[in-house]
């Protein structure tokens, strides 16, 4: 359902949210750096190989950074998602992203339904999700097509192909439309620049559709300045050349960044006020009126024994999550055990092989 006449409609100060997901190595960091033209997030720490198999799950952490577009001033907050995509089981990682989108629902639901607002109540409602596909070259995997059906309904979800420059024009080509493909087949809702051709003006129409094309936008970041023909210029410095972060022809970042920072800000936040949120929040009260009915139909005996069955629940889970840390306690004696065992049986191949030598070096001597 597109929102007309609101997409180039800017407003002096305003609030915008983004989310970045994607699996560790697919350019999230330098890409946010670089839309925000300042270290806003750092670089993941090179992990000792002790340590380095070991996981260490997904965190959320928003970063807030003041922008100013066309003198325009946005706040904006970023919320990365570092750790997610890193576990063999990604489940718990969908499920935090999840209850992050929600929880940000529930609190601007619940000042809504305050008699007395509070003024300084800062709503971080997340309005597009930028999810970094890895550039494999080949279709989307499992676990991209299940993150962007499941939080579809819950945000703007618009796929990014990462690090670009690792495909030739011809392979970038061939794997934006195979994705594309995967997305139409699996029928994943995704913000698709919506245009309206009744009611929008024939620019809207075009710049959109020019936009929808060039989906899943191919982007390359990069932190570092060169000068080119005396000007200042993003590039990616390779043996065989440069990449210019800020060129159409090497990068689809320009026209990603005008978008959701420009033309397509409003656009965005209108639809997760209008469509998003309020699906969710009907939803939220439907459940909560249906479970007030039921509850006020159930006996007392029936009160009772539900009572019971919810502690009995509560004790079960306790006792599972009692049983995770001993679990992966005995992971790590195996894996230390199995470590050890390797080391033991390299050493007696090498005594094995010391006294080979030494009975040859007798023999020859005698």
């Amino acid at each position: 359902m597109p929102i007309s006449g609101r997409r180039r409609n800017k407003v002096k100060g305003v609030q915008f949210t983004i989310m970045v997901v994607g699996a560790s190595g697919t350019g999230r960091t330098t890409f946010v750096n670089t839309l925000c033209e300042a270290d806003v997030l750092q670089h993941k720490e090179i992990e000792p190989p002790e340590s380095v198999h070991l996981e260490q799950g997904i965190k959320i952490k928003p970063a807030n950074v003041e922008l100013e577009e066309d003198g325009i001033r946005i706040a904006l907050t970023v919320v990365d998602t570092p750790g997610f995509g890193d576990s063999i089981d990604n489940e718990h990682g969908f499920q935090e992203i999840m209850h992050y989108l929600e929880r940000q629902y529930d609190d601007i639901l619940a000042e809504q339904s305050r008699i007395k607002r509070n003024p300084r109540f800062r709503d971080n409602r997340v309005h597009a999700l930028l999810y970094f596909i890895p550039p494999t070259g080949h279709s989307l995997r499992e676990m991209d097509i299940e993150l962007m059906r499941r939080l579809s309904p819950r945000v703007n979800v618009i796929p990014v192909i990462g690090k670009a420059d690792s495909l030739t024009p011809k392979e970038l080509k061939a794997f934006k439309k195979r994705i594309m493909e995967d997305i139409d087949f699996y029928e994943i809702p995704i913000y698709n620049f919506p245009y309206d051709v009744e009611e929008d003006d024939e620019d809207t129409i075009t710049d959109n559709m020019e936009l929808r094309a060039l989906l899943p936008f191919a982007v390359v970041g990069s932190e570092e300045e060169i000068e080119i023909e005396g000007e200042p210029v993003r590039v990616r410095v390779y043996p065989w050349g440069t990449v210019e972060v800020d060129n159409p022809n090497h990068s689809d970042f320009v026209r990603l960044r005008s978008a959701i920072l420009g033309s397509h800000l409003n656009d965005l936040k209108s639809l997760t006020e209008d469509i998003l949120y309020e699906t969710y929040r009907t939803e939220k009260l439907s459940r909560s009126a249906d479970s007030n009915i039921r509850d006020s139909q159930i006996l007392p005996h029936e009160l009772a024994t539900q009572s019971v069955r919810i502690k009995e629940e509560q004790l079960r889970r306790e006792e599972e999550k009692a049983r995770i840390p001993l679990r992966e306690v005995e992971l790590r004696v195996q894996r230390e055990i199995n470590e050890k065992r390797q080391e033991l049986m390299a050493k007696e191949a090498a005594l094995r092989n010391l006294e080979s030598r030494i009975t040859a070096q007798a023999g020859t001597s005698f």
